[in-house]
């Protein structure tokens, strides 16, 4: 298709179409309005990204605390009480703030990239679900300054234990913070989710078949189908908590006939798909690295994007594995037993995928392949670990001790971790323009994986002689300390690796000095790298025309009826979406109506407690009203008319 030189026209305002109900701030606006304001998918992933980092530094240094504490037998840098704050908070900072959210950063700047769309389908509800996952976080957070002080019920709030009968002190709010908070995140997940669906579905620009998408691209769709579908179990559970603790209801008071198993049901059958939540994006992500720096085109395509389906499918199939020993019978123990074995085959498959993707290739050992990595070899000993705990005898004896703590952690931190910080490597420079120094980013990984093994390693050892987990301290004499001294050591190295990466994160946004990284410093192979470097507003002046799966390689080194076309740029441009301030004043009534609900009982003159929900009401007004705006203020958006080079 011939080409065309596009004049370049300045972008004014569409007045014709600009609401005269709520004034949304103009295309030129800077400063804190801009990214207040903005629903430009591209800096929706910035801040989730800068979010999720700086929850990631919450949550390390709650990690830090915990190891202090067990450093020796008998220490007393936290009490008892406060132990079990630390690792309640660590734990749902690190699944709920860090890795989903530091996931939905990529999958909001890089996926709509991918297929080569403009933006996401639905611009303002993205903006929506990022307001509600920041109001997520502040509430869980904000536990810390009231009655009670965070939450002591570990991150999976087992029953009984968060029954107000087992609250060490009068009138504990911390479970209740915990309860609103996660059901914040979970409507931040499903607004995000319902999006890219959408995004994927209808989006694509031409000739961007399904089987040419980029495997990151497929796990944004597994993990959003995956969300939808098992939210709704633990937002079902966390209601019926909410009810119990404050309105009277037994659905899990074994005392008046409620089953405490009942909540281990749902918040598994959440919680398994969980892990695959976790886990799907940075087998994605390591999916675009290793072709790119083994120079070589993914083996075998197909077979990983459909073992990714079948991980998903099986996922929640396997919920009970983690209640081996909660007495659930033969028969069931048998079942879940011989699942959890089968869902290791199409993890497998992935991992000998990527393994014939680099055998033969020409590896360049650059930070974004040694975090790839990283992530194969970490995560390959968290599934070894898994399938031993498959055996329900084996379990049976790992059942709450520091070897399941070891399992988790090189899951989820030796996977999905490393995996994240290796696509913050390989896509910052196209997000910033800047390239990285590759020796720091190789002396950050060095921490990481010596710090993360020297922690995690031993507690295998310290699980097979007996420590408990969940356990605030220990005595002298059981062989625990020296290894609890190595993997405290451990987990200061690898927090100042993570600490280091943070830091050369942000430098590569505020540096002027870094070598400019140019349009695809990698030689990648996908869609987004055939753009400029940071990505124009627009993202594609034109829209392109996909005629194979790696076609920025086709572009480069392809035959010329491989190389991508482009549509013509029509009379009216390219129409962009204007500011809104509808999302932002959504989110506030929804975190305004979330503390009403959390505060609503009062004293009145009699010293009587009554129920007061005047400020859940104000916020539930606020929210519709956000929502009412959102709906007239109509489509609005202006054109622009970018030069060539543009793209």
């Amino acid at each position: 298709m011939a080409t065309e030189s596009v004049k370049y026209v300045a972008p004014e305002t569409d007045t014709k179409t600009s609401s005269k109900v709520f004034p949304r701030p103009g295309q030129n606006t800077t400063g804190i309005v801009n990214w207040l304001t903005t629903i430009d998918h591209k800096k929706i992933g910035l801040m989730y990204g800068l979010a999720s980092l700086s929850f990631l530094l919450i949550g390390g240094l709650e990690a830090l605390l915990i190891r202090t504490q067990l450093w020796s037998h008998n220490m007393e840098v936290l009490s008892n009480r406060q132990y079990n704050q630390m690792f309640t908070m660590h734990g749902t900072t690190m699944v709920f703030l860090v890795i989903m959210p530091m996931s939905a950063a990529f999958f909001n700047y890089l996926m709509p990239l991918q297929i080569g769309a403009r933006d996401v389908a639905f611009p303002r509800m993205n903006t929506l679900s990022l307001w509600c996952f920041i109001a997520g976080g502040i509430i869980l957070n904000l536990s810390w300054f009231f009655t009670g002080g965070a939450p002591a019920i570990g991150w999976f709030g087992y029953a009984p234990l968060t029954d107000n009968r087992f609250a060490e002190v009068l009138m504990d709010m911390g479970p209740d913070f915990w309860i609103f908070s996660l059901q914040v995140l979970g409507i931040a997940s499903l607004l995000a989710s319902f999006n890219f669906i959408t995004t994927i579905i209808n989006m694509r620009a031409p000739g961007m078949t399904m089987m040419r998408m980029p495997l990151f691209t497929w796990m944004t769709l597994f993990v959003s189908f995956l969300l939808i579908l098992a939210l709704p179990a633990i937002a079902i559970a966390l209601a019926e908590l909410m009810f119990d603790r404050s309105y009277g209801t037994n659905f899990f008071d074994f005392l008046e006939g409620g089953k405490p198993h009942l909540w281990q049901h749902l918040f598994w059958i959440f919680g398994h798909p969980e892990v695959y939540i976790l886990i799907l994006p940075a087998m994605g992500i390591v999916s675009e690295i290793i072709p790119v720096f083994s120079r070589k085109p993914l083996f075998g395509y197909g077979l990983i994007v459909f073992s990714g389906a079948i991980i998903g499918f099986m996922g929640f199939a396997v919920w009970s594995h983690h209640m081996f020993t909660t007495g659930m019978g033969i028969v069931a123990t048998s079942a879940f037993s011989i699942l959890t074995m089968l869902i290791a085959i199409p993890t497998g498959v992935k991992i000998f995928n990527w393994i014939g993707t680099m055998w033969g290739g020409r590896i360049r050992f650059d930070p974004p392949m040694l975090f790839a990595l990283g992530f194969i070899t970490m995560f390959m000993i968290g599934g070894f670990t898994g399938i031993m705990h498959s055996s329900v005898p084996i379990d049976a004896q790992h059942q709450d001790t520091y070897f399941v703590v070891a399992h988790f952690h090189y899951v989820l931190i030796g996977g999905a971790l490393f995996g994240l910080f290796a696509g913050f490597y390989f896509w910052l420079p196209k997000i910033t323009g800047k390239m990285m120094n590759k020796s720091l980013g190789k002396f950050v990984f060095t921490l990481m994986f010596i710090g993360f093994n020297l922690t995690f390693f031993p507690m295998h050892y310290l699980g097979m002689i007996g420590q408990p987990r969940r356990t605030h301290t220990y005595n002298l004499g059981h062989g625990f300390e020296t290894w609890n001294q190595i993997a405290t050591i451990g987990s200061f190295i690898l927090g100042i690796g993570v600490f280091i990466g943070f830091l050369q994160f942000v430098h590569s946004f505020c540096s002027k000095k870094l070598k400019p990284a140019g349009k695809n410093p990698w030689d990648a192979r996908t869609l987004e790298w055939t753009l400029s470097s940071p990505v124009k507003e627009h993202n594609f002046a034109r829209t392109p025309i996909i005629k194979a799966r790696d076609q920025a390689w086709e572009n480069n080194y392809g035959p010329p009826e491989n190389h991508s076309e482009k549509v013509p740029l029509d009379d009216h441009g390219v129409h962009m979406p204007d500011r809104s301030w509808t999302p932002l004043l959504s989110g506030i009534g929804l975190l305004t109506m979330v503390l009403g609900l959390l505060f609503h009982l009062s004293l009145d003159q009699s010293g009587e407690v009554v129920r007061d929900y005047t400020v859940a009401i104000v916020g539930g007004v606020i929210f519709i009203l956000g929502v009412i705006l959102w709906a007239v203020e109509g489509g609005g958006g202006y054109h622009l008319f970018p030069k060539e080079e543009d793209e």
